[in-house]
């Protein structure tokens, strides 16, 4: 498992669902694994691979992400109607209080998704946790160039204070093709965690959205400076004459 996993993280991202595909096959036919690390590491790679399938809610005419945050065996609840796509009974729905909480953090999402990245889809949805708190998974994804996913541990309220947890992980991925630059392919993936004590007086919404908005800035600097700076690099120091052919005329 060490060995697969270290080839999974030096492969083109382009490949990852094949990789992870053969990834999975060859858990499969090997003995069962014991440790529950191993475990838990499988479940998580099962599951990230449904994270950009897309279905569409036949209630409201919207699509909707399928991931592992939605689910309940076979079935995936649209975060628009609340409605379990097959049908599905007793399945797990989040409380009143936090459906509504749902519904709103959809529709801010929405406007935030329109102003940033002009289209997309974006889901948003939260569940109850063990701890009295609750969590939150948002994706925006936008095959063929930005998809970002952010998960938000909030922990339960002590003295008018919330603690909360941010996962965010950003993949990349442009193509061009045309006959003045020719065939450029360029695809990555990043990762970053950040944590902050909050007060609640401006609503967990707000402080969601504000360490949301933060995380992305700093991961597209990030993204900026590894990928797009030392691709320039690179281009840069290719003798003069490479760089005339590649070139477009202008």
């Amino acid at each position: 498992m060490e060995a697969a996993m270290g080839l999974m993280r030096r492969i083109h991202p382009k490949q990852s669902d094949t990789a992870l595909s053969a990834l999975l096959s060859f858990c499969l036919t090997t003995p069962p694994i014991s440790s529950p690390k191993s475990i838990s590491l499988f479940r998580f790679l099962y599951y990230s691979s449904f994270f950009f399938f897309l279905l569409c809610d036949v209630d409201c005419g919207k699509e909707f992400i399928l991931c592992e945050y939605n689910r309940d065996a076979d079935s995936y609840r649209s975060p628009w109607s609340n409605k379990y796509h097959p049908p599905l009974e007793d399945a797990l729905f989040p409380s009143s209080d936090l459906r509504k909480l749902e519904i709103e953090a959809n529709d801010v999402f929405a406007v935030y998704r329109d102003q940033y990245y002009e289209g997309g889809i974006s889901s948003v949805y939260m569940w109850e946790d063990d701890n009295e708190g609750f969590g939150m998974a948002e994706g925006l994804p936008a095959r063929g160039a930005w998809d970002a996913i952010h998960v938000i541990q909030v922990g339960p309220e002590e003295e008018g204070v919330a603690h909360y947890c941010l996962t965010s992980t950003i993949m990349l991925s442009l193509t061009t093709n045309d006959e003045s630059s020719g065939t450029f392919s360029l695809s990555g993936s990043i990762r970053r965690q950040m944590n902050m004590d909050l007060p609640i007086s401006d609503g967990h919404l707000c402080n969601m959205g504000k360490m949301i908005e933060e995380m992305e800035g700093k991961l597209r600097n990030s993204l900026d400076q590894v990928y797009f700076g030392k691709t320039k690099e690179m281009v840069c120091t290719l003798p003069p004459s490479e760089i005339v052919m590649r070139l477009p005329d202008s």
